[in-house]
């Protein structure tokens, strides 16, 4: 069993308690099993978590959309979960989806997540979103740093010049300073 799925698995033992259909699911190499959880009425939170992570990893894309609301769940362990899944799944809508969940100011409490994704993705939205949520977390006082300090990592991890103006904006901000020294390193010179 893979790492990251016994991890998953292990947290998800306490949620589903004495239910039969947590073993099944671990167990199962059905993906329509698998994938009915996710469309059944009724069905526990833990239970279509496990069903998509198994399926997302298995590269199944009707694990997407499960897998999208997990990863602006308020449980950070959800989100994490739902990145790995989604970062392996191969779905070519899971950047833009990815972008719209770290740029949406109603939900940037949860976009931490959603950021990393975009920088593991390295898809064509990744550098615009991660600009677009940087520049809103430079506002003062903003509460977000670490969506802040993700975007600036993630950022100089990119190395796409077009980020090297945020970046010098981010130098005055005392928690991003280091960090966006760092990353305005790593972006090549433009001739």
């Amino acid at each position: 069993m893979e790492e990251a799925l016994r991890s998953l698995a292990e947290r998800l033992r306490d949620e589903a308690g004495s239910s039969p259909v947590y073993g099944r699911l671990v167990a199962t190499d059905d993906p329509d099993e698998l994938a009915a959880v996710l469309t059944e009425h009724g069905q526990p939170l833990w239970a279509r978590e496990l069903a998509a992570f198994r399926l997302g990893v298995a590269g199944d894309r009707r694990a997407f959309e499960t897998l999208v609301l997990l990863l602006n769940h308020r449980d950070p362990q959800r989100c994490v979960s739902a990145a790995h899944a989604l970062a392996r799944l191969g779905d070519p809508r899971t950047a833009r989806a990815a972008a719209a969940l770290a740029t949406n100011e109603l939900r940037v409490a949860y976009a931490l997540h959603p950021v990393r994704l975009l920088v593991a993705l390295r898809a064509p939205e990744s550098v615009p979103a991660l600009i677009t949520t940087l520049q809103r977390r430079l506002r003062p006082h903003d509460p977000y740093r670490k969506v802040a300090l993700a975007c600036v990592e993630g950022l100089g991890e990119l190395g796409d010049a077009r980020a090297v103006s945020v970046l010098s904006e981010a130098l005055a901000h005392p928690a991003l300073a280091e960090a966006a020294v760092h990353a305005l390193a790593r972006i090549p010179p433009q001739h």
